[in-house]
């Protein structure tokens, strides 16, 4: 994307690219993935035009998340599947490849061989008080 180009999102929210929407409201949508990583994998976005989970407003935030319930109930009835992973990559490093904030949810079954590696961290309790301390000390 240029700057100062909308994001293929904000085209698909204008109208300007066809999308199979499952979900739309006032303030946001919900569509299919056009690459999906199972069926019914949908993606669900704030209609304006946010990059991160932060620049949301909390009205913004209440919105997504009532959508994001009834997207899953409406996912998981039409696919049957037993389980859903909901992902967020926020910001570039984590993977985010278009800068409209947007949340995957994929439905999952045994054996799909969808999955991801975790690598704990090894922690103390004392490091883990420190910094719960310093994120909740955060404005």
């Amino acid at each position: 994307m240029n700057a100062g180009q909308p994001s293929i999102f904000a085209r698909i929210v204008a109208g300007e690219i066809p999308c199979h929407r499952v979900f739309e409201n006032q303030h946001v949508l919900a569509f299919l993935d056009v690459n999906p990583l199972a069926d019914g994998h949908t993606l669900l976005l704030p209609k304006r035009a946010v990059e991160r989970l932060e620049a949301l407003t909390p009205d913004e935030a209440a919105e997504l998340g009532r959508a994001m319930v009834q997207v899953a109930r409406k996912i998981l009835g039409a696919t049957e599947a037993p389980g859903l992973n909901i992902l967020l990559n926020d910001g570039r490093v984590t993977g985010q490849e278009v800068p409209h904030l947007h949340f995957h949810l994929i439905p999952r079954r045994a054996g799909d061989g969808l999955g991801y590696r975790w690598q704990p961290l090894k922690r103390t309790a004392q490091e883990l008080a420190e910094l719960a301390q310093r994120i909740r000390a955060q404005p």
